[in-house]
Parts: C-alpha cells; sequence; structure tokens
C-alpha cells in the first residue's frame, strides 16, 4: 500500500498525467481494493470486474480529487459505490449463492489444508453477517484502514464505526462458535 508522503505525491503525480506514476499508484492499491472488493461480494472473478470497473471511477475522477493525502478513503468510497451496485442487481437476479459457492471452492485451492478449513470459515461467516457489519471488518481487519479511514468511507463518525467493529467481531464470533470452531 502506498504510504503517506509518497502515496500523496504519486496522486499528484498521476494528477498532473504521468501514466507511470498511476502504474505505480495501480500496484500500490490494487491489492487492497481486490481484497475488499472480494469480502464483500464472496467471489474473486466477481471482484475482478468489479476492481476493473472501480479504476474505471479512479482514472475519471483522479483529476477533480482535491485532497490528494485522502485518497484511501475516496478509493474505497469508490470501491463501496461500486460493490453497492453490484449488489443491488445480483439480489434482484439471485447470484449472491452462486458467488457464495464459487468462492468457498476457490478457497479450497489456495491455501494449506490445515488453515482452508480456518479461512474457509471465517469466510463462510463473514459471508453470513449482515453487509454492514462486514464492510467494517474487510475495511478495517484485511483493508487495514485506521478508524477514521473506516468512517470516511462509510460516511458515519468514528465511534459508530467502533460500535459496528465491537457488534461485527461479537456476531462473527458468535456464528464461527456455533459451528464449532475455535473463536
Amino acid at each position: 500500500m502506498a504510504g503517506d508522503e509518497r502515496g500523496e505525491l504519486l496522486v499528484v503525480r498521476c494528477q498532473l498525467g504521468e501514466r507511470e506514476a498511476f502504474t505505480e499508484l495501480v500496484e500500490a492499491w490494487h491489492g487492497p481494493l481486490w481484497r475488499y472488493l472480494r469480502g464483500m461480494v464472496g467471489s474473486a472473478g466477481v471482484a475482478d470486474d468489479l476492481a476493473q470497473e472501480a479504476w474505471v471511477a479512479v482514472v475519471r475522477g483522479l483529476p477533480r480529487l482535491r485532497r490528494p493525502d485522502r485518497f484511501a478513503p475516496w478509493l474505497f468510497t469508490i470501491g463501496r459505490r461500486v460493490v453497492m451496485n453490484h449488489l443491488r442487481q445480483a439480489y434482484s437476479t439471485a447470484e449472491i449463492s452462486v458467488a457464495e459457492a464459487d468462492a468457498a471452492e476457490e478457497a479450497a485451492d489456495d491455501d494449506l489444508p490445515g488453515r482452508v478449513l480456518d479461512r474457509m470459515a471465517i469466510r463462510d461467516g463473514l459471508g453470513e453477517l449482515p453487509p454492514r457489519e462486514r464492510e467494517v471488518l474487510i475495511l478495517f481487519y484485511l483493508v487495514d484502514l485506521p478508524l477514521a479511514g473506516c468512517a470516511d468511507v462509510l460516511d458515519v463518525p468514528p465511534g459508530t464505526v467502533k460500535s459496528r467493529l465491537s457488534r461485527a467481531r461479537r456476531m462473527l464470533r458468535d456464528i464461527l462458535t456455533e459451528r464449532g470452531h475455535d473463536a
């Protein structure tokens, strides 16, 4: 992830039209953005498509970004908007259960046997959380946004982020415990 002043400078260079800077920006932020999207939709393929859509929005909006130091919350706000649009469509066409099945199959292929069950259990548990709680856990723990960054993305006060995190952790722990996993 692009950090502090270096990340801010990278955004400014992009705004000035440097192609290499945009490549660096994507390299620095694509992984965290993709993990957020994957966590929200449950499918690597869908996350790939949504990430591409988000980066197109970034290209279009980057010249108008007034505060380069706020790039991370701005990027994840775009990602959130893309996810919400996708979820609206998916709920209307009932594609969610197919995406969850695909995600479970993919998870089995990408890890050691002992950890696959834990990762699958957590991923499945995340999938059972309401979208608000799932989103705050993903932003805080998987994307590593600070509380203030999560608050910016979610457009809520930091105190609300804290309470959602607490509720989400408790709910995930209950889901995992109910399934017989040590949480």
